[in-house]
């Protein structure tokens, strides 16, 4: 069936920037089959959508379902002293708990018009059931699109590394496990968690595990000047330059965060073409400061945006990252550093890039029919004559409208699937049985 989306400006996030101000999108067995402005093509079944911004499905690029467990815990503190209040509470999550968070922060990214989500689940405690799979399953539920991985820790506190011993893994049973889940999830990511958590074995013997079998590669980087000030201390050398020894750097390889970056670095990872999910608001709720996305863009690398976590964020909501993108931005190098409509762009088509994944990202024929419909009518928008940098500029926004591969997951605000108000019951049993 043939479905046009009618009288719109349509922003097709292109390589031409091509947006149509009175346009329509047509949709066909999941897919765009045709954008434009102006004589409307035929179709099954028209919906008049009065004047709205329809934007690609917005993409996240770093996120930690589990972590809507443990909102505003630590207010106050840098990175290591956050992981090490909130590690206990996420020793107890298992599959049913695992379940919860996941439905209530894809419900979240949902609603703020994110059609797309890698999660990044690294905390595995033992007995805990499939902690994949029942993030997995919640997904399936609401309708969107999850990418997975499989994280990891083996580096405990007796080893000098940050998690407690008790969360850490063994290195063989980690590689098991990930060719396991990889048969099973042909798009996993393999995905240790960090330098100050992961020994080197383990990171070499990931990259060649994904590399031999064509999976892609994920990791934290660069968060905080304590992350770099250990690096040097335990391997002698900054973030950057240990993951190139560990034979990392790659363009199947993106990282979070990257917030202490220099000149080389970016250029290292523009030439290598390792690309980064930009997290704006968990870095500075944690005091970690300000990515250099400019230069990064200028060098080339590829940006994509990302929630983080829950427990370091508080908000699943990607499009009031795109707002941040742009401020922080700004704030690092001027009010010309980041346009409005690079800052969107970011969200779409660079976290497409970023996961490698050329049928996201934008409303070209043939990609997958992931439309984000943003109603222009409301309070927030009245005086802007240009309605995507008014979009931008006064978000965060609910998502009037989502479409994930030409299914509707949202509609006039509210999830098509589920109960919003059912998931937030079931995420406060599993959060308080986990509290500790």
């Amino acid at each position: 069936m043939k479905r046009l989306f009618a009288n719109a400006h349509v922003v097709v996030m292109d390589d031409a920037d091509t947006e149509h101000e009175s346009g329509w999108v047509l949709i066909e067995d999941g897919v765009v089959a045709a954008t434009g402005g102006g004589a409307e093509p035929e179709s099954d079944e028209r919906e008049d959508l009065g004047g709205a911004v329809v934007t690609p499905g917005l993409v996240n690029t770093h996120h930690h379902l589990y972590q809507t467990l443990t909102r505003a815990r630590a207010q106050e503190a840098d990175l290591f002293t956050w992981l090490k209040a909130l590690y206990p509470a996420w020793a107890r999550v298992d599959a049913e708990a695992q379940h919860a968070a996941a439905r209530t922060g894809l419900a979240e990214l949902a609603l703020s018009g994110c059609s797309t989500v890698f999660d990044h689940h690294y905390v595995f405690p033992r007995g805990g059931g499939d902690l994949v799979e029942a993030e997995m399953a919640a997904a399936r539920e609401l309708g969107v699109r999850l990418v997975p991985s499989r994280g990891s820790m083996d580096l405990g506190e007796s080893d000098g590394g940050l998690p407690p011993d008790s969360l850490v893994e063994d290195p063989d049973e980690v590689l098991a496990e990930t060719e396991r889940l990889a048969a099973r999830y042909p798009e996993l990511v393999v995905a240790p968690c960090s330098p100050f958590s992961v020994s080197g074995r383990l990171m070499r013997e990931s990259a060649e595990l994904a590399r031999r079998l064509g999976l892609t590669l994920h990791t934290h980087l660069a968060e905080t000047v304590e992350e770099e000030a250990y690096c040097l201390e335990l391997y002698g050398c900054r973030p950057v330059e240990y993951l190139e020894q560990l034979g990392w750097l790659d363009s199947d390889l993106w990282c979070a965060h990257c917030v202490h970056l220099d000149a080389a670095d970016v250029a290292r990872f523009g030439e290598t073409g390792t690309g980064v999910a930009h997290c704006p608001t968990s870095n500075l709720r944690l005091g970690a400061g300000v990515a250099p996305v400019r230069p990064m863009l200028d060098a080339g690398v590829r940006v994509g945006l990302g929630v983080d976590g829950s427990a370091s964020n508080e908000r699943g909501d990607l499009f009031l990252e795109v707002k941040q993108a742009l401020l922080v931005a700004r704030g690092r190098g001027g009010p010309e550093a980041l346009t409005a409509r690079e800052a969107l762009r970011l969200a779409t088509r660079g976290g497409a890039t970023v996961l490698r994944r050329d049928d996201l990202g934008s409303l070209e024929p043939g990609k997958s029919a992931d439309l984000a419909i943003w109603r222009t009518d409301g309070l927030e928008l009245a005086g802007a004559d240009d309605p995507v940098a008014g979009l931008v500029l006064s978000g965060p926004h609910r998502v009037d409208r989502l479409v994930v591969a030409g299914e509707d997951v949202v509609r006039e605000g509210e999830l098509v699937r589920a109960d919003e108000r059912e998931i937030a019951r079931e995420h406060r049993r599993a959060a308080a049985r986990i509290a500790c």
